[in-house]
């Protein structure tokens, strides 16, 4: 991770998927509607997606694209990028 800053926003977003998490398992102890326990479900499939998408990107421009990196310039970076975002869309 690049800075202080980003890496604190980096782990509220798992702090959230985390309480995401235990609201479907409540769901489940609970026995509610599986359409309610899917709902949840897809609202943590988004937040780790969304997680993961922002930990790759930080590593393609630190690691990849970087000023000591010679694997990519930064517009196949960028053009990377573009294709994981749509990937995991």
């Amino acid at each position: 991770m690049e800075t202080t800053r980003e890496r604190a926003k980096l782990i509220n977003r798992a702090k959230r998927i985390h309480g995401q998490v235990e609201s479907v398992e409540r769901s489940l102890i609970e026995n509610r509607d599986c359409a309610d326990v899917l709902m949840l479900l897809a609202a943590v499939r988004g937040g780790v997606d969304g997680l993961m998408a922002e930990v790759l990107e930080d590593h393609i421009r630190l690691h990849l694209v970087g000023p000591k990196a010679t694997a990519l310039t930064p517009e196949l970076g960028e053009e990377l990028i573009d294709l994981v975002r749509a990937y995991m869309k």
